[in-house]
């Protein structure tokens, strides 16, 4: 899919990769998908696992992502050509290269809501700055964090 892509998480970090995301579409006059990732486990083959409950809890990050993107939107005052918030059940370093085919950028935060708070930069953001075909934005922890 053409345009930017963000990947939130509802961590600090990842809503300032949202506002800059929005600000980033809106200059370039392009697409935004805003795209959370309702965590997965691997099972013992390595493969997704599902649970019962999972499409419920997908649909609430999505509704989560959803009336965040229209808080910032609102905040900032801008407006991309379209923006679109969808939400996936995955892993989500897999999940955000998946939707990054065809894009123009990913934007991400360098650290979530997951992993360990010494880390510089998070796994995801790492994996997808190593795989995804596209240019990859990531925007720096700030001082306080």
């Amino acid at each position: 899919m053409p345009g930017i892509i963000v990947g939130v998480d509802g961590s600090h970090h990842s809503r300032q990769a949202l506002e800059r995301a929005i600000q980033e579409a809106a200059a370039h006059h392009t697409s935004l998908t805003v795209l959370t990732v309702h965590q997965a486990v691997r099972d013992v083959y390595g493969s997704v696992s599902h649970y019962p409950g999972d499409a419920d809890l997908t649909e609430k990050a999505r509704q989560a992502a959803a009336a965040e993107t229209n808080e910032v939107v609102a905040a900032l005052g801008v407006q991309p050509e379209s923006v679109t918030v969808t939400a996936v059940h995955g892993l989500p370093s897999e999940e955000i290269v998946k939707a990054a085919q065809g894009a123009d950028m990913v934007v991400m935060g360098s650290r979530g809501a997951g992993g360990f708070a010494r880390l510089r930069m998070g796994s995801t953001a790492t994996q997808v700055a190593q795989y995804a075909h596209c240019a990859v934005l990531i925007l720096p922890a700030d001082e306080r964090d």
